[in-house]
C-alpha cells in the first residue's frame, strides 16, 4: 500500500514524524509532499532536520493559494498513484490534497476529522467541512469530533484513532527541554514567562494585532514573542508598539516546545499550540473568539479572550491548570491506530 501524505505547516511537519514511523513498521510505503505553505525555512525545513524526517517532495510554491496546490499535487498523484491521500488538519494544503485526491479518483484519509469551531468566520472551519463531507476515512481525535460527524451524516468510516500530535509530544518533549538551550539563550527560568505566538490571518490585521500587543505589553511578567513572518511584517510596517515584549525570530520545534512546556503562559491563536500546551501542563489563554478544541476551556485549562487586552492580562494573570487533568485526545498511540485504520480500509475496499 502506497500512501501519499501532504504536509504544509508547522502543526502537519510535527503530526507526520510519529505518523511517518508508524507507516513504515506496518508496511505502508508513505510519500511525503511539501506544498511549500510555510516557505520560511524556520517554519519548514529545520523540522525535517531536526525530527529526522524522510526528505519530502518540495514544490515549493511558497503560496497558500488552493487551486495553485492542488494542480500540481494532482501531477504528484499521477506519478506516484497511491491508494490513499492522506490529507491532516484544516490548512489550504489539507484542502488542496483532498481536491486533488477527489479529481483523480484517490481515496482521501483525513487526520484530525470532525473537529468543529462553529465559527464560519474562521477559512479553517470551512476547510475541516469540506474535506470531512469527501473523505473517505475519517480519523478523529476523539469521541465528540466523530458524535459531530455522524450528526453531520458523513459518508466516509469514521475512527476515534487519538490524536497523533499528542505522540510527537510525548516522545520530543523530553528531548527538547534535554537539547535546547533556549530557556538559558533567552535568559528566562522555568515557570516565571509567557510565551507569546499569533499569526493567524485575522489577528495579523493592524487594528487586531495592536489591540493583542497591548494586552502583552501591559503584562507582569517578561514576555518572549516568535513571531511568524507575516506577524513580524505587520509589527514592522505598522509601527506597532511592543514595550517590554521580547520579539524573536521564529524558534526551530525543540526549542518551541522545551520553551512552552516551561512557561507559567501561553498566549496564542494555534489550534495546535492549544493542545500542547494542556499536555505540557501550561496554562494557555487564547486570542480567539472560538476554538475546536473545546475540552481544554471546558477543563479550565484555556481561556478565550480573543483581541480584547483587558480580558487577557487577566486571563493570563489568574492561569492556573486544573488540579486534576483528564486525559485528552488519545492515548499516545494515535499513530499506529492510524496505520491499522489504513490497512483495514485498503482490505475492504
Amino acid at each position: 500500500m502506497r500512501v501519499l501524505s501532504v504536509v504544509g505547516n508547522r502543526p502537519q511537519f510535527v503530526k507526520s514524524a510519529p505518523l511517518s514511523v508508524a507507516l513504515r513498521e506496518a508496511g505502508i510505503e508513505e510519500v511525503v509532499v511539501h506544498t511549500g505553505q510555510h516557505y520560511d525555512p524556520e517554519l519548514s525545513q529545520v523540522f525535517f532536520e531536526e525530527l529526522g524526517l524522510a526528505e519530502p517532495v518540495k514544490l515549493d510554491l511558497r503560496t497558500a493559494d488552493v487551486d495553485r496546490m492542488r494542480a500540481l499535487l494532482e501531477q504528484q498523484i499521477d506519478a506516484e498513484r497511491p491508494g490513499v491521500v492522506l490529507a491532516f488538519g484544516d490548512t489550504n494544503s489539507t484542502l488542496a490534497g483532498a481536491r486533488a485526491a477527489v479529481a483523480k479518483g484517490t481515496p482521501v484519509a483525513h487526520v484530525e476529522a470532525g473537529l468543529r469551531s462553529g465559527d464560519l468566520s474562521m477559512p479553517e472551519e470551512h476547510s475541516r467541512i469540506e474535506v470531512d463531507r469527501i473523505a473517505d476515512l475519517l480519523l478523529c481525535p476523539d469521541d465528540r469530533s466523530a458524535d459531530t460527524l455522524r450528526r453531520e451524516r458523513v459518508s466516509g468510516r469514521i475512527e476515534v484513532v487519538g490524536d497523533v500530535m499528542y505522540d510527537a509530544c510525548l516522545k520530543l518533549a523530553p528531548a527538547a527541554r534535554g537539547r535546547s538551550t533556549a530557556l538559558a539563550d533567552f535568559g528566562l527560568q522555568p515557570r516565571r514567562y509567557v510565551l507569546a505566538t499569533i499569526h493567524r490571518e485575522a489577528n495579523v490585521r493592524p487594528e487586531r494585532l495592536a489591540r493583542i500587543l497591548d494586552g502583552l505589553s501591559h503584562l507582569d511578567e517578561p514576555v518572549l514573542f516568535p513571531a511568524h513572518p507575516r506577524t513580524a511584517e505587520t509589527i514592522r510596517s505598522e509601527g506597532l508598539s511592543l514595550r517590554h515584549v521580547r520579539l524573536s525570530r521564529p524558534l526551530s520545534y525543540l526549542d518551541f516546545a522545551a520553551l512552552a512546556s516551561q512557561a507559567r503562559v501561553i498566549v496564542t491563536d494555534s489550534g495546535g499550540i492549544q493542545k500542547e500546551a494542556y499536555w505540557y501542563g501550561t496554562p494557555c489563554v487564547t486570542a480567539r473568539p472560538s476554538t475546536e478544541w473545546k475540552d481544554t476551556v471546558e477543563l479550565g485549562a484555556n481561556v478565550l479572550v480573543d483581541d480584547d487586552p483587558d480580558l487577557l492580562i487577566e486571563a493570563v494573570r489568574n492561569a492556573r491548570m486544573p488540579t486534576k487533568r483528564r486525559q485528552l485526545y488519545g492515548d499516545g498511540h494515535a499513530s499506529e491506530k492510524v496505520a491499522a485504520a489504513l490497512l483495514a480500509s485498503l482490505a475492504a475496499s
